[in-house]
């Protein structure tokens, strides 16, 4: 039975491995530089106030949990075809979290 066992999790840590499917954690500091390169201008000239911190902040802002985060950040990168990958947006999801928002993913 053990032997059974350990060989079923092998074979899907395998898997996960070969498919690129392993998570890393989000890099911070990547979200941060890719919203500074490519998200603060654009949200500057939408506030009209030239802070484009002043979105994320707003009283009347559109996100209100972290799930509504996640996907307006998929949004902005399908729409303005700004080219991230899956886990450049997770590292901007996860440094707009921090730094902004504080939900609760």
């Amino acid at each position: 039975m053990k032997r059974t066992l350990s060989a079923v999790v092998l074979a899907c840590l395998v898997q996960f491995i070969t498919f690129g499917n392993v998570i890393a954690a989000p890099n911070i500091n990547n979200g941060k530089a890719i919203d500074q390169a490519k998200c603060y201008a654009c949200h500057a000239k939408k506030t009209g106030f030239g802070n484009g911190d002043m979105i994320y902040t707003r009283s009347d802002r559109k996100v209100k949990d972290f799930a509504r985060l996640k996907a307006m950040v998929a949004m902005c990168n399908t729409e303005l075809r700004l080219d991230l990958f899956p886990e450049d947006e997770a590292d901007v999801t996860a440094y707009l979290n921090k730094q902004f928002y504080k939900f609760n993913p």
